[in-house]
This record gives structure tokens, sequence and C-alpha cells, in this order.
């Protein structure tokens, strides 16, 4: 090893022995099991810039990523290592699976348009409701990733249920516009490798060294991308986290971390065994937690020495608002970063209402508001229109909401929708889709979906809570417009402070970190109960939990209501410290 390149010396000689046995393990099947803030990005670089130095050329080297955010912070932690030992940017390939298998159609001469699946929904669907176009999404991809079939398989059933039927008509819509969707990134990628030996020979020199990041998190036919491009040899570098695989519903499956081996003969294992992150209470209650799931590997979990922080329970049984606003005030304002987590973003409302109250900046990406919603406008015009002093802003709301509902039962086979009238005052939070080589990448949410829009009768209760101590419409619609100027000036991307769900902040860490931790809230009793495997759920539950904990690097605060605190309080912690019965 003496005869490497400095630089990649001084480098390895930073790690630690775990992450060093990671980055230089001999050529073939590895995979590195990295929990929470155990040095993985830190590993991978390492492992890339040893393989260049050790002989490979890096045009040959390959690393797929997870998601976008992923990708970007390899690539801007890859380029500087690379450049220390000689080599320009972007020399090994980066990508996400999506990005990748656009390249590989690309170079294959397949001109890629891609079309967005809800638009194609809701043109080809347009009575069903978003909930059953949200359910009829998740059962394409499945379909589609997991289990492999093509509208051509389902067309040849005699007798079709609504669910293929339904399929075979958006395949149809799809090869109509000349247009594919991004599920097909990966899959078309992955038949056109299979058929073309050429191409396929092509991508396996260009992926002769393979680095996979977040495996835990890929779907069935993710995994079989790396896997096709990979073999023979098998020269491929997994890095992931059974005890961070929380993306079930969106296909992931922690048992294809668990049972790799089949499919890699020879693999070898190497874990990596400190939380470098975490306060040495946060690492040891939430490994405690998450060592009640029965799918997992067997591991150490260690604390890194002299780790300082604390872990603070918090009881609380007050509304949301004020006990966030006592989460926020025993935060400091300025100097550190801190988050909020709760398991929807629903759930965050009231923690929006606390800081607007506190008038403490936060981002809040994924979160709409009732003062977001068009329908808050078309609320107060259809309430102003109808007011006339002698009723209360109450009565009045109500009766512009039966106006509105009137309107549209005027209007024969249209929805109700505010579409007709005033745009909001302020710009809804940006749910905009990610950009992805010039096409786009659908946001993550929770699995929940809890984040798109706030329909009209929330909105009239919003606006109905809100408007109890008025005594005129005009008052309640100054008000309204101050707290949305107000609502703009703190909303801020660069705000220290973000409110975000659990899922929402997988791969990121702060200074402070509270999880709003009540029962039926986390675990989410609606998870469990729409599970098919109610047991399995739980279990992902549980290590949301755990991912939720680990994003804290100084103090973690989990607020409960004592009354009702989450069952997984219980399996970190004594009745006596959690102030409850036992």
């Amino acid at each position: 090893m003496n005869d490497l390149h400095p630089a990649v010396l001084a480098r390895l000689e930073r790690l630690t022995p775990d992450q060093r046995a990671a980055a230089t393990a001999p050529p073939g099947p590895v995979l590195c099991v990295a929990p929470a803030g155990s040095g993985k990005t830190t590993t991978l670089v390492a492992r890339v810039t040893w393989l260049v130095a050790s002989g490979a050329p890096p045009d040959r080297i390959a690393a797929i990523t997870f998601n976008r955010r992923a990708a970007e912070e390899l690539r801007a932690r890859l380029d500087p290592a690379l450049e220390e030992i000689g080599c320009p940017p972007a020399s090994v390939r980066v990508r996400t699976f999506h990005a990748l298998g656009l390249e590989i159609l690309r170079s294959a001469g397949v001109a890629v348009r891609l079309a967005s699946r809800a638009s194609v929904l809701r043109r080809i669907r347009p009575d069903d409701p978003p909930e059953t176009r949200r359910r009829l999404d998740d059962a394409i991809s499945r379909l589609k990733l997991d289990a492999g079939v093509t509208a051509t398989d389902i067309a040849a059933d005699p007798a079709p249920g609504p669910l293929a039927r339904a399929f075979v008509a958006y395949e149809a819509a799809l090869e109509r516009d000349a247009a594919i969707d991004f599920d097909d990134l990966v899959v078309r990628a992955l038949r056109r490798l299979r058929s073309d030996h050429q191409l396929l020979r092509r991508w396996r020199a260009a992926c002769e060294h393979l680095l996979v990041d977040e495996v835990q998190d890929v779907d069935r036919s993710q995994l079989e991308l790396a896997i096709v491009l990979s073999a023979p040899s098998h020269r491929i570098f997994l890095v992931g986290d059974d005890d961070q695989s929380i993306y079930g519903w969106r296909l992931a499956d922690v048992r294809r971390v668990l049972h790799l081996e089949p499919r890699l003969p020879g693999l070898r294992r190497v874990d990596l065994v400190t939380n470098f992150r975490c306060p040495g209470p946060v690492v040891e209650r939430s490994v405690r937690l998450v060592e009640r799931n029965d799918e997992r590997f067997a591991k150490r979990i260690l604390a890194r020495a002299f780790a300082p922080g604390r872990l603070i329970l918090a009881p609380d049984g007050g509304p949301d608002p004020e006990r966030w606003r006592r989460v926020l005030a025993s935060w400091p304002s300025t100097g550190a970063t801190s988050a909020i987590l709760c398991r929807t973003n629903r759930e965050l409302i009231g923690a929006v209402a606390a800081a607007l109250g506190l008038g403490r900046p936060f981002r809040a990406p994924r979160v709409v508001l009732p003062l977001d919603s068009p329908w808050l406008d078309a609320l107060l015009e259809a309430a102003t229109e109808l007011d006339d002093r002698r009723r209360s802003p109450l009565m009045t709301l109500a009766a512009g909401a039966r106006s509105l509902e009137a309107e549209a039962s005027a209007r024969p086979g249209r929805r109700l929708s505010p579409i007709d009238r005033p745009a909001p005052r302020i710009a809804r939070p940006d749910l905009a889709p990610q950009r992805l080589d010039g096409f786009t990448e659908p946001p993550s949410a929770d699995g929940l979906d809890d984040a798109g829009t706030i329909d009209l009768p929330d909105t009239l209760a919003a606006v109905l809570a809100w408007a109890a101590p008025y005594r005129a419409m005009p008052r309640l619609v100054d008000d309204v417009v101050a707290t949305r100027e107000r609502l703009l000036a703190l909303r801020r991307d660069d705000a220290p402070l973000t409110l975000s769900t659990a899922h929402g902040t997988k791969g990121l860490e702060f200074d402070h970190v509270a999880v709003l931790m009540d029962a039926e809230r986390f675990p989410s009793a609606r998870a469990i109960e729409d599970a098919v495997d109610p047991v399995r759920a739980l279990e992902e539950e549980r290590r949301l939990a755990y991912v939720a904990w680990t994003r804290a690097r100084r103090t973690l605060t989990l607020l409960y209501d004592p009354a009702r605190p989450s069952p997984f309080l219980a399996e970190a912690f004594g009745p006596d410290e959690l102030g409850v019965a036992a």
C-alpha cells in the first residue's frame, strides 16, 4: 500500500480501522454496513480514490446514488479528492439510478421524452378522485418495478381486472404521446441492456468498478440494474444500513439487503461500528429501540469517545403550537441548526404556528398550510360579499362556504374547485419536482400522501378556528393578510430551523432535533392499519424513529403527551424515566 499516491495514503490514515478496511477491501462484491453517522460518504470517497490510485481508470468507475441530493453531495466531496491525485473533476461517473438509466437509453439512440404520471392519469381518468389516482400510481409502479410486467403481458390476459385495464390504458396513453415515465428510465434501460449485448458490454466496461449508495433503499429493478452492470466479476461495493430502510411505500424492502449473498456469491461484509454524529445517550437509546426489530443484521453500534450532548425527554400534553413554542424557546435562536420532525407534514402545522409566534425564520418545503390554500381567498371573498355586519364572522364564513358549494353544484360535471377565484396573495410552497438533466424527478413525500393540498372543508375548519375571537369580517381579513406577509418573511430556504417529516431529513443532520412521539402519531396508526403486513410495517416505523433520532448532533428532544406516549418510548426508556405508570 505504501506505493499509493501520498494524498491517498494520507486520506486512508485519517480513517478509522473499520472505515479503512471497507475502503481498501479487495475488488469483488462488498457490502459495507454503515449505521447512521458512521462516515459512509467519507468511506465511499476513500474507496474511489484508492481504486484510482491502485490502477483503476476513472472512466471505468461509476457511483450510483438513491437521489439527486446524495449525488450532489458525493460529487462535491469526490471531485476535490480526485483533483489531489491528478484527476479532473467529473472523471468518475456519479449518477442517480434514474439519471444512469437515462444515459443508457440515450447511448442506445433512444429519444427520451419524459411524461408526468400524475398528469397522464388526470387526463385519462378525469373523474377519479385524487386518492384513487394515487393508489393507481402506486399500483403502476409495483407492476413495473416489482412484477416487471408490460402492457403486452397484461393485454394477453383474456379476463383482465380493473387494475390491469387501467395499466394498459395508461401505457397506451404514454405510447400515443411517444413518452415514458420516471420508472421507465430504469425499467427500459434494464430491458435494453438485456436485449442488446453490445450495449451491455459497453456499459459493463464503464461500470467495471460499481459503487451503490443507500442500497437498503433500492427497489427490485434498481438492484437488478446494479447486478446486471457489475456481472460477471461483480466488482461492486454496496453501502447501506438495514436499520435505515424506511421507504417500503416506495418499493424498498429491507430483505433485499439482508439476503444479498445468494445474488452475489462471495459477498464480503464490512461493518462500520461508530456513530460519530450523535451524543452518547442518543446512540444508546436509538440502538436500544431499533434492536427490537427482527429483520436486521446483528451488529455493534457505538458512540464516539467523549461524545458530548444530551437526550431530553419532554412530557407535555398541551396543544401542539404551545408545546412546540416551549421547545423552540429552549433552543438558541442563532448560531445553530435545528429541526422539528413529525411523522406527517400535517402534524407540522402546529410547529409553523409556534415559529410564526416567536418570529423564528424556518424552512418547511413540504408543509402546505391553510394560508397557502387557494380556497382561503375564495372563501374570504365569498364571505366578504355576503357580510352585512349583523352576523358574526363565523356565520358569514359558513355562508360563504355554502355559496361556493352552490356555485359548484350549478355547474354540472365540474368538481368543486377554486380555479375561478383569485389566486392566493402569497406563493404556495415550492412543491415543484426537481430537475433531472432536463427532466423532472418526483419530489419525495412521507408515504402517507398528506402533503399536497388543503381542500375547502379543511380550509373552512382552520379559518373558523381562527375567526372565533373576531367581531367583524374586515378585521379578520386584515389579520389574515398580515399573517401571510409575516409568513412570507419568515419562511426562507436558508433558515437554520427546519420543519420536516422524518423521511424528509434522511441523510441530514442538525445541532438540535426535536421529534414528536405521541401514541398513534409515531408509529403512524394509519400506516400500520393500511399495511398488508402490520408486523413488518411496525418494524419500518421503528426504523423511521431510529432515523429521526439519529439526526441530532448536540441535543435530541423527544416531545410526547405523558398520557399517550409512543410505544417506541417504552421500548427505549423505563416507566420511571418517562413519568408514566408501569
